[in-house]
């Protein structure tokens, strides 16, 4: 039964020109593409089957990111049902020369498991076995209030 804490990724972007908006900060479709991408692969590491996005719950998009920051995106699985696998995600802004961070976007995402042909497959079981997991889901949950 994978862990909470197994499933965490985080991964940096640095925001580019082509990366921007007409006010030279990062484009959001650029960001909820990076976002996908890291909570796929968190999705992927917990049920161990390939998983494909069934849904985006609310996302929040708090501050902007500029170019020449850098994106910091973290994703984790707090949930899981049948088929589907929740992923919690937050993304910052990140300074990279003295990497201080602000908080910049919140979200949430739900993956389905799926075998070759495309068809949903059961997936494990969510362990919380320490107290950063526990609190973790607690703050993915607060997320979604």
């Amino acid at each position: 039964m994978p862990t909470l804490e197994e499933t965490r990724i985080r991964n940096r972007f640095r925001v580019q020109p082509h990366h921007a908006n007409n006010y030279e900060t990062l484009h959001g479709g650029n960001l909820m593409k990076w976002l996908d991408e890291v909570s796929a692969m968190s999705a992927m590491r917990f049920a161990g089957e390939t998983c494909v996005t069934a849904r985006v719950n609310e996302l929040d998009f708090e501050q902007p990111i500029l170019i020449g920051d850098t994106a910091l995106v973290e994703g984790y699985v707090y949930e899981a049902g049948r088929t589907s696998v929740h992923v919690a995600l937050r993304a910052w802004r990140e300074e990279p020369t003295t990497g201080e961070t602000e908080l910049t976007t919140r979200s949430s995402f739900v993956f389905v498991a799926i075998d070759a042909e495309g068809s949903p497959v059961p997936v494990p079981d969510l362990a919380i076995e320490s107290e950063e997991g526990e609190r973790l889901r607690e703050r993915a949950y607060e997320t979604l209030e």
